[in-house]
């Protein structure tokens, strides 16, 4: 099959491309490289700051759009699957649509109906917008964004876009509650794709102190909580000098960032997911032990009964205090989470795994 992804968070695309590429299928990814982290694509499409590089943006797109037909399925990161208003990505999306075979969705990342599913509260406990009944500090500290993400016109895009796509899949338990919501048969949960094959996997073992690797993206940092989770281990680094060390790595490209992850023993992921994503999963692969999200919903989700490598935290700053004293006190704690984590993501979240739930999505692919 030729299979055209459009658009990539955090190397979801660009993975699952490759897996499938290796299985024997055609696979052409266009995107920006998730920005700062310069994910691999074979076609780059940024967009420059200002009124050119909006004009500059645009007429790449539409020189592109010949060459973006003749698909057997064409695979759109978000509703959002360019940085354009809404009433340009529509006539986008019906061009893709006519001149394509079938058009699938990747819930992966905010839209307008899981932002507002996470600003109402009544799917979970804490996101990135509501903590309990209060505001998160990310809401507290972007008021605009909830209300620019669920405008009239954004929500009647999204719509318009779950309403017209052939299929689509979810990469995480929160994007598959709420999108199972409007799409139904829809959708399919097939997770995140992780290349297993090439990450190299290493028992942890502590010579000397431990190292908390906290990676950042500045334009992420209160969103994904990181700010809060760099205080409570500078903290714990405070406490315990002789124990630990606080390793603080920003804005890297992915390659790089995977690099510099080889000399982490605990990883601090995020704070206010369910579920952990690309970085944490990559990191257990490696053999980290990752402080992210894995509430018990996540593990019920895939299925999962015995394995728990994850260290969960609440977005409370003793609780992460005190689960951060708690590993870096106990090396052997550390080695058993290690051997699990790389465990779960194999059984998981392969490559291979994730292409094939893929691929079964798919209607004539049987």
């Amino acid at each position: 099959m030729k299979i055209l992804f459009v658009g990539d968070y955090s190397n979801f695309h660009a993975t699952l491309a490759r897996a499938l590429r290796r299985m024997g299928h055609d696979t052409t990814v266009i995107s920006s490289g998730s920005r700062c982290m310069d994910t691999s694509r074979d076609i780059d499409l940024q967009r420059a700051t200002g009124k050119w590089g909006a004009v500059k943006y645009l007429y790449k797109i539409y020189r592109l759009l010949p060459r973006l037909s003749g698909y057997d399925v064409v695979q759109l990161i978000n509703p959002n699957f360019f940085e354009l208003k809404p009433d340009k990505i529509r006539w986008l999306f019906d061009r893709l649509r006519r001149q394509n075979r079938y058009v699938s969705l990747s819930l992966t990342g905010n839209d307008p109906f899981y932002v507002q599913a996470c600003c109402e509260g009544r799917d979970f406990r804490y996101t990135e917008y509501r903590i309990g009944d209060e505001r998160a500090p990310f809401a507290i500290q972007n008021p605009r964004n909830e209300i620019d993400w669920t405008t009239d016109a954004m929500l009647h895009h999204c719509r318009y876009v779950y309403d017209h796509i052939d299929g689509a899949v979810s990469c995480l338990y929160e994007y598959h509650r709420v999108g199972e919501r409007f799409l139904g048969d829809k959708l399919r949960y097939i997770g995140i794709p992780i290349d297993v094959d090439a990450i190299e996997y290493t028992p942890l073992i502590v010579a000397d102190k431990v190292n908390i690797f906290v990676g950042v993206k500045s334009e992420m940092m209160t969103f994904k909580g990181t700010d809060r989770l760099l205080a409570a281990a500078r903290r714990v680094e405070a406490d315990y000098p002789h124990l630990c060390r606080v390793l603080l790595v920003e804005d890297k490209p992915y390659n790089e960032y995977m690099r510099l992850l080889k000399s982490a023993h605990i990883v601090l992921d995020q704070l206010y997911s369910y579920t952990p994503a690309t970085n944490a999963l990559g990191a257990m692969a490696m053999g980290k032990v990752v402080v992210s999200g894995a509430e018990p919903e996540y593990y019920d989700f895939i299925g999962e009964r015995e394995l728990r490598p994850i260290v969960n935290v609440l977005p409370d700053d003793e609780d992460i205090y005190n689960r951060l004293v708690s590993l870096v006190t106990s090396p052997q704690l550390l080695a058993r989470l290690s051997a699990s984590g790389r465990e779960l993501v194999v059984k998981h979240n392969a490559a291979s795994l994730v292409a094939e739930r893929y691929l079964s999505h798919l209607p004539f692919n049987h």
